[in-house]
């Protein structure tokens, strides 16, 4: 069995990327970095825990992928630039296998935003995965909050809702681990952060969140914090093909008190569902052409779903302008 030094050297520290700004990295008691004085250090932490945040059977690799992915997503939702990372790693062993596996899914996704890893800890205990990812931005862009929404301000969201939430049920046998659901699973344990779309959205948004949470609960975190409500348009929610299958195939009922409550059950579970790690912000009307070149370059699925409205709220309404209630759920840590 590796010791916590060798397993750190084998698996670590002679993987990770090398960048000229840090001066000294892993090997001493705290890393070294150079900040430029004309940057801003963005920094995000998250804990994922086995059974918790994923499912037990999840392969090394994905569990790495998602634990550096959603710390991603966070700078995303700030505007910023990603460049270091620590990786705190707790294990009931130092399996070689298992390590082997967890480092290259941790490095195939560090290197493409050229991520060092500069530190750590590894202890012995329940799996657990703690990633601090550390980024910059130019003093003079603006860092994307959540406070920053005014009434009149369109809401927009990247991507699909809902996905990852139904790769969940089918990871937990809840729906049938068949083709057309092998897309669900890819988003719930390889979520793709908005990386490049939130650092063009750093002086046009208004305000940001990334969609960890389920986006009524994260939406109303953005509402919460600039003392506003908001107006949803129902028939706007981008769902992806999945769930035209699920509505011909009468497989709603598995979505339990959520089908039970309402009479849009798919929507319902996808406003909820959390894990899409999408971008949700909100944007003045009249940078909505400027906000289309960014769609186009970037590549990215963009979609008006709101009004921020004077209030403390969220309004749902249908095709047809009528009131729909809203089941505001999303996932809860304790």
């Amino acid at each position: 069995m590796l010791s916590e030094f060798e397993l750190i050297d084998r698996y670590f520290a002679k993987r990770t990327a090398k960048r000229t700004d840090v001066v000294t990295g892993i090997g001493d008691d705290a890393a070294v970095l150079a900040v430029p004085g004309h940057q801003k250090l963005i920094v995000a932490v998250d804990t994922l825990v086995s059974g918790v945040h994923f499912p037990i059977n999840t392969t090394p690799y994905d569990i790495a992928y998602k634990a550096l992915a959603v710390n991603l997503s966070d700078l995303a939702a700030m505007a910023a630039v990603p460049a270091w990372m620590t990786l705190s790693l707790t294990l009931p062993e130092s399996s070689e296998t298992w390590l082997k596996e967890f480092s290259e899914g941790l490095f195939s996704l560090a290197d493409e935003f050229s991520i060092e890893l500069v530190g750590g800890d590894t202890t012995r205990g329940p799996l657990s995965v703690t990633i601090q990812l550390m980024g910059v931005q130019s003093k003079d862009k603006a860092t994307l909050l959540r406070s920053g929404a005014r009434s009149g301000d369109l809401i927009y969201m990247t991507g699909f809702l809902g996905e990852a939430g139904l790769g969940l049920l089918v990871s937990q046998g809840k729906l049938p681990d068949i083709e057309i659901f092998k897309p669900t699973l890819e988003r719930l344990q390889r979520p793709q952060a908005r990386v490049e779309l939130g650092q063009a959205l750093s002086g046009l948004a208004t305000s940001g969140i990334d969609i960890s949470d389920g986006f009524l609960a994260d939406l109303g975190h953005i509402l919460t914090a600039s003392h506003r409500g908001a107006l949803l348009y129902l028939d706007a929610i981008p769902l992806s093909p999945v769930y035209q299958y699920l509505k011909k195939e009468g497989l709603t009922s598995q979505w339990g008190e959520v089908a039970e409550a309402s009479y849009m059950p798919d929507l319902q579970f996808a406003l909820n569902a959390g894990d899409d790690y999408e971008l949700c912000f909100t944007l003045p009307p009249d940078k909505k052409e400027a906000l289309k070149s960014i769609a186009a370059s970037t590549g990215c699925m963009i979609t008006q779903v709101g009004l921020v409205e004077q209030g403390a709220n969220i309004k749902g309404i249908d095709a047809l302008g009528h009131t729909v209630p809203l089941l505001q759920g999303g996932y809860q840590h304790f």
